[in-house]
Order: structure tokens, then C-alpha cells, then sequence
């Protein structure tokens, strides 16, 4: 449609509509997860900014457009929907989702957002596990090893409690996954991993 000879009343119309859709509006929000395409290989990934109706993501294999993607992104869970367009440095996604799914999306995005804005902590109500078997041998690159025990897994990283805490920014290595230190609490640390779990590895049977 030529919007240059759009009448004033329905362009009034118009932004009235686009005002509406702004309480879904795009959430920068930066959430680690994993997408599958249609040949049904996974890659990582990260969000960009994410609406009820669609999301942004930084990766390194964009797919086609109109291909079927299946995200599993933390805080969030499964979604749906397909490439709707390649935004530099990744893809766009188009979700498909029940009005209901909608809603609770909408929700996540809305705690996600006032988690930033408040400074809030990391929240721990999503997506977390407990493994049945928490002893865990943390490796630091000098080939120290620290003996651990896993308090919770996320698809993101790993909080732990130890009597010998790495310094601040320092790569190691949980069992066979690779992380980084980057926080500390009273009696352990937390480790952000450097590529998120795939979720088939995420029960609380799992072993890092």
C-alpha cells in the first residue's frame, strides 16, 4: 500500500493500533538458548530482543526464510515459529503460539524487564534443577582441580558450593563443560557456561 495517499483518519487509525501493540512491545533482553532448523541440527544462540510475537537472535547459522525454527531459550522454555527475515549477525523469528502461551510470554518478558530495571539477582523460579548426583571436580586451566558440589543447573551455568573458590573471571571446567566464574555468593560461586546446554541434556539426572 502507497502510505503517501493514506487518508489522515485511517493513518490516525493506524497509530492508534501501533500504540496498542506497544504493551507487547520488543524487550531487549539478552537470554542464552539453543534453536533447532529443520534438518534438525541444534545451534546456540543468544536474544537480542524478544515480544510475544517475536525474537531477535544473535547466532552463526541463520537458515532460510520461512524455515521452521524450535528455540529453547532460558526463563522462557520451547517455542515456535519460522525465519521471517536475517537481521545483521543473526535471524528473526516469527513465533507461532496459542493466545494463552502469548500471554505467559508476555508475563516472562514483563519480569525479565523489571528484573533489569531493578538490578534484581538472576531469578532462580525458572528452569533450574537439582541433579541427583551433585559431586562435581571443577578444573582450573593451570590443571588445579577443586573438588564441588552443584546447588542448581540452569541451561546457562551452575552454581556451586566449595570450601575453594577460583578468582573472579577465571575459565574452568565443570566436570567436561567449560564456564567462566562470574559471581560469588557466601559458600560457592556461580559458572556461566560457554555455550548453553543442549535440552536433552537438562533433567536432574544429568552429569556436567
Amino acid at each position: 500500500m502507497n502510505t503517501a495517499q493514506t487518508p489522515v483518519g485511517t493513518t490516525t487509525l493506524r497509530l492508534a493500533q501501533a500504540s496498542d501493540l506497544r504493551r507487547h512491545q520488543r524487550v531487549p533482553v539478552a537470554l542464552l538458548g539453543r534453536y533447532m532448523l529443520s534438518d534438525r541440527r541444534e545451534y546456540p544462540c543468544q536474544t537480542v530482543d524478544m515480544s510475544p510475537g517475536g525474537v531477535r537472535l544473535t547466532c552463526a547459522v541463520v537458515g532460510e526464510l520461512g524455515e521452521r525454527v524450535v528455540l529453547y531459550l532460558e526463563h522462557i522454555g520451547r517455542i515456535e515459529g519460522v525465519i521471517a527475515r536475517h537481521p545483521p549477525g543473526g535471524l528473526a523469528v516469527q513465533l507461532s503460539a496459542t493466545p494463552r502461551k502469548r500471554d505467559k510470554i508476555a508475563s516472562q518478558l514483563t519480569w525479565l524487564a523489571n528484573r533489569e530495571i531493578l538490578g534484581l539477582p538472576e531469578g532462580r523460579t525458572h528452569e533450574r534443577v537439582v541433579p541427583k548426583q551433585p559431586a562435581v571436580i571443577v578444573r582450573l586451566e593451570s590443571g588445579r582441580e577443586i573438588k564441588a558440589r552443584v546447588i542448581d543447573i540452569s541451561m546457562s551455568g551452575v552454581a556451586l558450593a566449595s570450601l575453594n573458590v577460583p578468582p573472579l573471571g577465571a575459565t574452568v571446567t565443570i566436570g567436561s563443560t567449560p564456564g567462566k566464574l562470574v559471581r560469588y555468593f557466601e559458600g560457592g560461586f556461580g559458572v556461566q557456561f560457554m555455550l548453553p546446554l543442549s535440552p536433552d541434556r537438562f533433567h536432574d539426572g544429568m552429569t556436567l
